[in-house]
């Protein structure tokens, strides 16, 4: 039996929790998600857990009830608490600013970088001097935080040589000894 999929999952207190059919609706005071469920995965709710049994112990029906049980943790996780990805902006001149729901990149490209981010998602930049800017993404759904996080982080990924680029933070980057002088 999976190890993840076996283990229930606890309703944090102010969050409540509907099964129509497959779909699942988790609402919290950050926000609603709702989620479509493979039909070989039964939804049980008892009290403030939540369990999850499957059809049969085919490998594609093992796959599917970790999956599901740890989709419904982090949607369970993102309503009542929510999520946070930080990124940092390292290089000469590059720069982030932050208006509303729209970030603005300096990159290093002739023209600034202008990104529309969906209302789900609370974006803020912080620049302080002699540090790298700071791109604070936050957001109830998980899923959607790490796309926009991975697609941001796309725009120009940290390098080798210099490690000049977007970096998640706390991130480590394998560094390359650049070239040698000259040899003889």
């Amino acid at each position: 039996m999976s190890r993840i999929g076996k283990s229930p999952v606890t309703i944090p207190s102010g969050v409540e929790v509907k099964v129509n059919g497959t779909t699942v609706t988790v609402k919290g005071s950050k926000g609603e998600l709702t989620q479509e469920i493979d039909s070989c995965i039964t939804i049980q709710i008892e009290g403030s857990e939540i369990t999850f049994i499957r059809a049969s112990d085919a490998p594609d029906h093992r796959a599917k009830h970790g999956l599901y049980r740890a989709l419904l943790f982090n949607m369970c996780a993102g309503v009542s608490e929510g999520f946070k990805k930080e990124l940092e902006v390292i290089g000469v001149g590059y720069r982030a600013t932050a208006t509303g729901q729209q970030l603005e990149l300096a990159l290093g490209y002739s023209h600034p970088i202008v990104i529309e981010l969906p209302k789900e998602i609370k974006v803020s930049a912080d620049t302080q001097k002699g540090k790298a800017p700071l791109v604070t993404l936050e957001s109830y759904d998980k899923q959607l935080l790490g796309q926009v996080a991975a697609k941001i982080r796309s725009l120009r990924k940290p390098e080798p040589y210099k490690g000049k680029g977007i970096r998640f933070l706390g991130e480590e980057i394998r560094r390359k000894a650049g070239k040698s002088a000259g040899k003889k």
